[in-house]
């Protein structure tokens, strides 16, 4: 892999100018305006017979500006400033690349490279407008520095309100970075800014790869609160998807010069068969550009921090995943059906954006389990940071919906929470918007579920099922924090167990927006228990920020008591020790501790305790009590302490 990698490297220096030059095609291609006024565009068109371009600026006539034809399928046209020396394509006016396909029909098409689309309300298709406003806007605080630990709030702008609509760009500025900063999250993630036609779709059918979603706001409110962000010192990620693209030709990339394969495989290798969406041809020169400035724009333009990789799972390997199970055996992950042409894209990637902005970070979505997917280039690894551990959401289903409390194996939890390759980062989390989507369950909602609707005041009752549902939602997510990986991620509502499902409008619920939005304002209600939730989640993250365990070596795990339903554990200096009993508080109960100093006596105080009042506990603990180690030989450690 390595070589294959080094090779088409070697290619791009020798042939392309190098990889800088190779990846800063985004400056060139679409649309550009120079300093004089002069329009120079460049497209990729292999399959047409000829190119032009229409708009506004030419009263919509589709042969006025033809481009010239260039070597291997690329296409440039030069229109000078006008007589009285302003850009012959004025700002905010509309576009539109015309094709001549080889059949003679002429296709009116948005530049793959498209910087702003936008949809009228009365159309059903976006439009491209051309976007070089006299004044963008200025980036005033720099990026912040590489983070050790990082704590991610997964967030999608659309839905970050509790109105019924489609959220802006400046309500998540200065409604929503505030809450992040203040529950302690140092890193926010991005989903759905890439233009996506289809608003359910997630923004996982992407249209126009360059274009910031418009029905946030402009290109420059989406730079300023990227620069808000950086000031308050959080890190912004780009949810990115360059494992598919949408279907859609009118404004999407398929079809684009009129022939299906255009920046894809051709015939069926080129359609996912689960996503109805079309598959990139990663060995080819023109797409690998494409990809490669499409990552650098948003780096450069927006001052994204770094990218979660969406779906990478359907790159690696020909089948896709689909009706794929796997085990971990190592003859899953080499073979002839890994997809070695997008490994390697993706080994570009992580070399590209390593070279050109070290500081970046960047997330693999595997659910295989590909080895060495976080380990450097040079070893033959795929070069991201981090992965996410997918396999622990999964187990917190599993047993809340198939076992009963007395049956939870704590040996089971602690391996699924454990179970990763050494030194490969990951990222733990005990749910995702996966599970938030309609079709599925938050934790919240599936140890609560009916009652949240009824039982959520404090001047109700505190029953069973609403008490029970809130000391684990707590116990989950803290060990899952504390144990899981080496970073931390929570979707946006999750920590303060939103009630509910997520379900964007669309035709099977009539367009309504009543599901696609986050009630934050259930927090500020000190008369609803959601506020427990919310500031248990504040604390743990601060406590994070005060040890940083994330950042530490992995726990050492000191007890996994299976008739107890203990764990207990130490990381970054820290013990913790949860009782997942149903019924069974415990008085005297002897843990261990790492220190094996016979000298030194040990002194343990109570930092974060989820039975405390604040939390919505029952307050059982003293947290003025004070816990001494002593040389007491315990679970083949000589020194413990009484808790």
């Amino acid at each position: 892999r390595y070589s294959l990698f080094y090779n088409r490297l070697k290619n791009i220096e020798e042939n392309e100018g190098g990889l800088d030059k190779f990846s800063k095609c985004y400056k060139t291609f679409g649309v550009n305006q120079f300093v004089d006024g002069g329009i120079y565009c460049k497209e990729w068109a292999p399959g047409a017979e000829a190119v032009f371009l229409a708009g506004d600026f030419n009263g919509w006539n589709p042969f006025s500006h033809p481009y010239k034809k260039m070597e291997y399928g690329k296409w440039e046209l030069f229109i000078p400033p006008g007589q009285d020396g302003y850009p012959s394509v004025p700002h905010g006016s509309k576009l539109k690349v015309v094709i001549r396909a080889q059949n003679g029909e002429l296709l009116y098409r948005i530049s793959p490279w498209a910087r702003y689309v936008v949809r009228d309300e009365d159309k059903v298709n976006y439009d491209w407008v051309h976007w070089n406003p006299p004044q963008s806007y200025i980036h005033k605080h720099p990026s912040p520095k590489r983070l050790k630990s990082l704590r991610i709030y997964e967030s999608h702008v659309g839905i970050a309100s509790p109105e019924g609509k489609v959220a802006s760009y400046k309500n998540f500025t200065y409604n929503v970075l505030p809450r992040i900063k203040d529950l302690g999250y140092n890193c926010v993630q991005l989903m759905a800014i890439m233009e996506h036609a289809y608003y359910a779709s997630f923004g996982y059918q992407v249209t126009s790869f360059f274009a910031a979603s418009s029905r946030y706001g402009t290109p420059d409110d989406l730079k300023e609160m990227i620069d808000v962000a950086h000031s308050m010192g959080i890190t912004v990620l780009l949810d990115v998807v360059h494992s598919h693209a949408s279907k859609n030709s009118e404004d999407g990339l398929n079809k684009f010069d009129g022939t299906d394969s255009c920046f894809f495989h051709s015939g069926p290798k080129g359609t996912h068969q689960l996503w109805d969406s079309r598959l990139f041809d990663y060995a080819n020169w023109e797409v690998l550009r494409f990809l490669l400035s499409n990552l650098r724009m948003w780096i450069e333009d927006y001052r994204f921090d770094g990218f979660r990789f969406d779906g990478i799972t359907s790159m690696l390997y020909h089948h896709h995943g689909i009706g794929t199970g796997f085990s971990g055996d190592y003859n899953e992950y080499f073979g002839l059906h890994v997809d070695e042409d997008a490994l390697c894209y993706l080994m570009l990637a992580n070399h590209m954006i390593n070279f050109l902005h070290p500081e970046c970070i960047t997330i693999a979505e595997d659910v295989s389990g590909m080895p060495a997917l976080c380990r450097p280039i040079a070893e033959g690894g795929g070069g991201f940071d981090y992965r996410l551990a997918m396999a622990i959401p999964d187990k917190w289903i599993q047993i809340i919906k198939e076992l009963k409390d007395e049956d939870w194996n704590m040996g089971n939890i602690v391996y699924t929470l454990t179970n990763r390759r050494y030194e490969e980062k990951y990222i733990a989390y005990a749910e995702s918007h996966d599970q938030a989507l309609v079709g599925d369950k938050t934790l919240a909602f599936r140890l609560m579920d009916a009652e949240m609707y009824t039982n959520m005041s404090v001047l109700s009752p505190l029953t069973p099922v609403i008490d029970r549902g809130i000391q684990l939602h707590k116990m989950i997510r803290l060990i899952t924090h504390a144990l899981g990986g080496e970073s931390y991620l929570n979707f946006m509502g999750n920590e303060f167990g939103h009630p509910e499902w997520l379900d964007f409008p669309r035709r099977g619920n009539n367009e309504s927006y009543h599901y696609a939005r986050r009630q934050f304002n259930l927090t500020e209600d000190h008369l609803l228990r959601y506020r427990f939730l919310n500031t248990f989640d504040r604390d743990m993250n601060k406590l994070e920020e005060r040890f940083g365990w994330l950042a530490s070596s992995p726990a050492f795990v000191s007890e996994k008591h299976d008739s107890n339903k203990v764990i207990a554990f130490e990381r970054a200096g820290l013990i913790f020790i949860f009782n997942f009993h149903p019924h069974q508080s415990y008085v005297d109960y002897r843990v261990v501790i790492w220190h094996s100093s016979l000298i030194v006596i040990f002194k343990y105080k109570i930092l974060l305790d989820s039975d405390a009042a604040e939390y919505g506990g029952h307050q059982r603990l003293d947290h003025s009590a004070e816990y001494f180690s002593e040389e007491y030989p315990h679970n083949d450690r000589p020194n413990s302490l009484m808790v």
